[in-house]
């Protein structure tokens, strides 16, 4: 994959630069819940900032359904983002027009200015070419630095990378550089850890993996309809009984390619879906009918880690029970644990992405030892399903 990052943006001082940055992030009576997207953009705020760049910043926020709607303002996030990157930011009250393109002339070098979420206008969902062109006017270069929207083509994280020289920021690039290794190209035994509930939501995904991984571990009530079409009885276990079929073709496929499926053995289960509930860890064939399987039980834990002890790469997404809900938290950490040592000790290349599977690692108190936690939930999706990403492909055509 060949794009331009800052290393070949050449001098900026006193040049406009446009940044996408995602920050969607979830606001509370104007208080920031988690400001994780934005740390994730200071270090190319800062690097352009830093070098006398005008730092003009796009993003979306919410879902504005008609136009302005003051309770999606970036207003407020401007000011968290302020805080998060150490220095003054401005907040521009529009993101196109000439107020807007007479604010961002009055900004000095070295300034940093977040302009209002793009999506108050249509053309921005619409990737019209006049939006396009309105966004264009106000800066001189573009660099993209939110993967997370990079799987939509829109006018500020697609478009613009076609009228204005084009590079990947700081973010960007280590995502890339991560899930290249992860999938592009890994070094063997590729493992994969598949959890969450539903087969449906993530059958391109499964399809996709079981032709480039080595071992394939489903987790999380994704389980449960896999064994169903294995013939056990899962009890009262949530599953979709119409995707039994198709999960039985995900199992054909695998061995096609062989591709080593992991199913739990032993689970652990209950009668009532809440924390601390009566529980008992039994064989997958044992399941009453009236208890729900809420996690994978110790043996197939320990089975999983000595998967991982002999893989070279793994890629994570989806946890392996009902973490939120003592003690069915306890394969996820257990795996997410394991996986962090093997990382950290022997060299395991770890890549980990979606938002419930960051809250999962964080939980498991081991996200930051994984070799990358991606912030992206659609966009790392897809990317697993092998879809090219309208963001990525726009910055890959520009570099080359």
């Amino acid at each position: 994959m060949t794009f331009r990052t800052l290393d070949d943006i050449g001098p900026v001082a006193g040049k406009r630069v446009l940044v996408r940055a995602d920050l969607n992030v979830p606001l509370d009576h104007g208080a920031v819940g988690d400001a994780t997207r934005l740390q994730a953009v200071v270090p190319t705020l800062s690097e352009l900032a830093d070098a006398g760049a005008i730092v003009v910043v796009l993003s979306h926020f919410g879902r504005p359904q008609n136009g302005p709607d003051p309770a999606l303002s970036l207003r407020a996030v401007a000011a968290a983002l302020g805080s998060v990157v150490g220095r003054p930011v401005t907040f521009i009250p529009d993101c196109i027009g000439s107020a807007t393109e007479t604010a961002v002339g009055a900004l000095a070098s070295g300034s940093i200015a977040v302009l209002e979420n793009t999506r108050f206008h249509p053309g921005e969902e619409a990737n019209d070419p006049a939006f396009i062109a309105a966004l264009a006017r106000l800066g001189d270069l573009y660099v993209n630095d939110a993967f997370s929207a990079a799987h939509r083509a829109h006018a500020s994280t697609e478009g613009l990378a076609h009228v204005l020289p084009a590079f990947a920021g700081r973010a960007m690039a280590a995502e890339l550089d991560a899930l290249a290794k992860a999938l592009g190209h890994p070094t063997h035994p590729v493992a994969a850890v598949v959890g969450g509930a539903k087969v449906s939501s993530k059958l391109g995904v499964l399809m996709h993996l079981v032709d480039r991984v080595d071992h394939l571990i489903i987790g999380g009530a994704m389980a449960n309809t896999f064994l169903a079409a294995r013939g056990i009885d899962v009890g009262a276990s949530l599953f979709e009984r119409d995707m039994l079929q198709t999960a039985c073709e995900v199992l054909a496929h695998a061995a096609a390619a062989q591709c080593t499926v992991h199913l739990p053995y032993d689970v652990v289960v209950a009668t009532a879906f809440k924390a601390n509930a009566a529980h008992r860890t039994v064989n997958v064939h044992e399941v009453a009918a009236n208890e729900m399987i809420l996690d994978i039980g110790p043996h197939a834990v320990e089975a999983l880690g000595d998967v991982l002890k002999v893989c070279r790469t793994l890629v994570w997404n989806g946890p392996m029970g009902a973490f939120e809900l003592p003690p069915f938290d306890a394969a996820t950490v257990a795996l997410a644990q394991t996986a962090a040592a093997l990382t950290q000790g022997a060299g395991l290349v770890s890549v980990a992405g979606g938002a419930v599977t960051k809250e999962a690692l964080n939980h498991a108190g081991c996200a930051d030892r994984f070799t990358y936690v991606s912030t992206a939930g659609g966009a790392f999706l897809e990317w697993m399903e092998g879809k090219a990403l309208p963001g990525v492909l726009a910055l890959e055509r520009e570099g080359k």
